[in-house]
C-alpha cells in the first residue's frame, strides 16, 4: 500500500505555471489543488486545508503578500511557500517574518521547487510533531509545568537540526551552558536564568529552513548568502513563539544583534537590545570560534579571547566581554589545576 503524501494548493494567476507544477508534483506522489488568486485560495482552505501553499506574490486584485499574513493566522499549520520574479532580499525577509518558510524567485526549475517543497514540509513535521509532544505531555502530566514538558521537545528538535551537521553539534547546548555561566555573573534571577537557557538552546532553530549547501559552504558567503542565513534569526522566532514567552522570542530575534547597531538591518542598539540577547551573542560567537567551521579550523581559547577584546564596544556589549574573557580565563585555570 502507497502512503500518500501531503496536500499542496498552488496559488497563481497563471495557468500554466499551475498545471506544470500540479502535473511534476502529482507525479510524485502530492495531492494538488488549485487557486488563481489569495482570496480564492483562502476559501478553498476554509473547505479542505492544505499541508502546503505555493503562492505568487504578484497577482490581480489582493498581492501574495498580502493575503499571506492573513493566511498563516487562519491556517497555522499550513506552510507556505512564497514564488516571485521579484528577488529583492527586503521582500524575501518580509514574508519570512510574515510566517513563509520559504521563498522562490523566478523563473524556477521544477528541482528547485521539489527541493523547497521537501525541505518545507519536513520542517512542518518536526514543527507538529513538537505540539504535539506539547500536547500529550501536557495531558498526561497535567501536575507539571508547562515549560518543563516542553523541555524534551525542545532538545529533539535542537537534536534534530544539529546531529547531521558535524561542524554544529552540540554547538546550541555549548552556549547555553555558557550563557547560563554569564548570566549567573551578572546576577540574573531564576526566572531569567531558564529564559535565557531556553533561548540559548533554541537560537539557531531558524536554521532548519536554511539551505544546508549555502550554511556549510567551505568558502566566504556572498551578501546574498549571507542575507538567506541571516533569515534564521527571524524565522526561528516564529517557529517558537507559540511554546515560548516574550522574552525567549525576543533574545532569539535579537542575537545577531551588533551593541553598536551595526548588525544588518538593526533596528536597536546598546542596552536596546535585550541583555538575555546581548549574553547569546558572545557565548554565540565564542563558541563558533573554538569549533571547527567548514571555512575554518577553529581557534584557540586565546586567540577567541583577542577576538572578544577586538569587537568589544562594536559587536559585543564591553561590559558584558570583559566579564566572559575573565570566566575563560578562569576555566582555563582550573583545567591546569586539574591536569
Amino acid at each position: 500500500m502507497t502512503i500518500p503524501k501531503e496536500s499542496i494548493l498552488l496559488v497563481d494567476d497563471e495557468e500554466a505555471i499551475r498545471c506544470i507544477l500540479s502535473k511534476g508534483l502529482t507525479m510524485r506522489g502530492y495531492s494538488c489543488d488549485e487557486a488563481e488568486n489569495g482570496d480564492q485560495a483562502l476559501a478553498k482552505l476554509e473547505v479542505n486545508p492544505s499541508d502546503l501553499v505555493i503562492m505568487d506574490i504578484n497577482m490581480p486584485g489582493r498581492p501574495g503578500s498580502e493575503v499571506l499574513p492573513d493566511m498563516t493566522t487562519r491556517f497555522p499549520e499550513t506552510a507556505v511557500i512564497m514564488a516571485s520574479g521579484v528577488s529583492d532580499t527586503r521582500v524575501i525577509a518580509k514574508c519570512i517574518k510574515d510566517g513563509a518558510q520559504d521563498y522562490i524567485s523566478k523563473p524556477f526549475r521544477f528541482e528547485q521547487i521539489l527541493k523547497s517543497v521537501n525541505g518545507t514540509l519536513d520542517k512542518r513535521r518536526v514543527a507538529i510533531e513538537i505540539q504535539r509532544y506539547f500536547q500529550d505531555m501536557g495531558n498526561k502530566n497535567k501536575q507539571f509545568e508547562p515549560r518543563q514538558l516542553f523541555l524534551g521537545a525542545i532538545q529533539a528538535l535542537v537534536n534534530t537540526l544539529e546531529a547531521c551537521d558535524a561542524y554544529t553539534k552540540d554547538h546550541s547546548q555549548a552556549v547555553a551552558e555558557m550563557a547560563v555561566v554569564l548570566g549567573r555573573q551578572v546576577k540574573l534571577s531564576a526566572e531569567e536564568l531558564d529564559d535565557l537557557r531556553w533561548a540559548a538552546l533554541l537560537h539557531d532553530v531558524g536554521k532548519i529552513a536554511v539551505d544546508p549547501d549555502i550554511l556549510n559552504k567551505p568558502s566566504e558567503l556572498t551578501s546574498t548568502e549571507y542575507r538567506h542565513i541571516m533569515t534564521h534569526a527571524i524565522i526561528g522566532p516564529n517557529l517558537v513563539r507559540p511554546f515560548v514567552n516574550d522574552r525567549v522570542v525576543d533574545i532569539i530575534s535579537h542575537h545577531h544583534d551588533h551593541f553598536d547597531g551595526g548588525g544588518l538591518d538593526q533596528k536597536i542598539r546598546g542596552k536596546e537590545i535585550p541583555l538575555g540577547a546581548r549574553i547569546v551573542a558572545l557565548t554565540d560567537a565564542y563558541q563558533a570560534m573554538i569549533s571547527d567551521r567548514p571555512y575554518r579550523k577553529a581557534l584557540s581559547r586565546l586567540d577567541a579571547i583577542e577576538e572578544i577584546q577586538w569587537y568589544s564596544g562594536s559587536q559585543f556589549d564591553p561590559i558584558l566581554a570583559n566579564i566572559m574573557i575573565n570566566i575563560i580565563k578562569q576555566q582555563q585555570l582550573q583545567e591546569l589545576h586539574l591536569n
